[in-house]
């Protein structure tokens, strides 16, 4: 079997940007590296996924319960390992995902009161890892962007769907960032998350420092 490592965050936090540069580091190292992004936009494997995030399903993500919601986001990365890369992960090759199984983790236990949570990541831990017997991750990476932060980033960015001006229902209820985020720092500490914290003081750290810190992680990993 081949690793898998996941850079994981709140909205805004710079996983698509990290992943990046990650991967750019592992490759000229010489080592396979197979590069995913979730949700699998562009595959009919997302189309619930679309649905809910266009606020189709519900205006607002509360609309849509935690496991109801989770399902989506489950069924569109199991059928994408099933069809498209579970061979290069069982021969071997490096798998590195921006955004995983603890993305779903992250922003439907906000949903939930504190005392439901722990029941709701537990089933979800089964659900994708077992049921759907997803690959766990090696290495986790958890990308500390407070929210008041991110939203100084989220406001130039668009839509990851179809690239338009419009935020996804997760993106423009501010609420929701916050409470994600605070989700976030509970299920990195729950599932024992590698830590990445994205700011120094009162300043956003340089992607390239940030980057720095997460190779030199990855790098001790038996690759």
């Amino acid at each position: 079997m081949g690793l898998l490592i996941a850079v994981e965050g709140v909205d805004a936090s710079g996983k698509q940007t990290q992943t990046e540069l990650l991967y750019k580091h592992l490759t000229e190292r010489g080592i396979a590296v197979r590069r995913l992004s979730f949700p699998v936009y562009d595959s009919d494997s997302s189309a619930g996924v679309r649905m809910y995030l266009n606020g189709e399903l519900s205006e607002s993500a509360d609309g849509v319960s935690a496991y109801a919601a989770s399902s989506l986001f489950a069924a569109d990365r199991f059928l994408s390992y099933k069809s498209d890369w579970a061979k290069d992960y069982e021969s071997g090759t490096l798998i590195l995902c921006d955004r995983y199984v603890g993305s779903n983790m992250i922003h439907q236990a906000c949903k939930l009161g504190e005392g439901e949570r722990d029941a709701f990541l537990d089933w979800l831990d089964g659900f994708e890892y077992g049921i759907y017997a997803l690959p766990k991750p090696d290495l986790t990476i958890f990308l500390d962007m407070p929210p008041e932060k991110g939203r100084e980033l989220m406001a130039s960015r668009r839509n990851k769907i179809d690239n338009s001006e419009t935020h996804d229902i997760h993106e423009r209820d501010n609420g929701f960032l916050e409470k994600s985020y605070r989700c976030a720092c509970a299920v990195a500490e729950k599932f024992g998350w590698t830590r990445i914290s994205c700011v120094s003081g009162d300043k956003i750290r340089s992607v390239e420092d940030i980057s720095a810190e997460i190779c030199a992680i990855a790098d001790k990993l038996s690759l």
